[in-house]
């Protein structure tokens, strides 16, 4: 499955918005996307991409261009659109992630889901990301994955 990562720029950023996830999903990813691109407007380590399949736009991911002071690079949200789902795009776009931020010299990568959110939790398991504890933090289940 081949993806790209596409920045959100004034020319996609609408497009960007009408992403949206299943309505029994809504919990667990309960900030649209239009959210994430305003608080990237505030908050310069949040650097944004749309999931592209060709030419359409199925999926967005936000992570952070600085490690914190642990190290540690975020990836706060995934998003793969409700009619995108279950077709590997989420996985294909993690592998096109994880290379870009190794580009940028990441060692460490953070993820966080909800304990529920079981798909998510076996795709970062699958990648390598290991738990970094049993009990949830704010809500979610931590996952590190280490680089060499």
């Amino acid at each position: 499955m081949k993806v790209s990562l596409k920045p959100i720029t004034k020319e996609n950023w609408y497009e960007c918005t009408k992403l949206k996830v299943r309505p029994d999903q809504q919990e667990v990813f309960s900030a649209p996307v239009v959210y994430w691109i305003a608080e990237s407007k505030f908050l310069t380590d949040f650097e944004l991409r749309a999931v592209y399949k060709e030419g359409d736009a199925v999926g967005f991911i936000v992570f952070c261009n600085r490690a914190d002071e642990n190290g540690n690079h975020w990836i706060p949200a995934l998003m793969i659109d409700e009619k995108h789902q279950g077709g590997g795009y989420g996985r294909a776009a993690m592998e096109q992630l994880i290379e870009l931020l190794c580009d940028m010299n990441a060692t460490r990568l953070m993820i966080g889901h909800r304990p529920q959110n079981e798909a998510a939790g076996g795709l970062y398991e699958s990648l390598r990301f290991k738990k970094v504890s049993e009990e949830p933090v704010d809500g979610e289940i931590i996952r590190l994955l280490e680089i060499s």
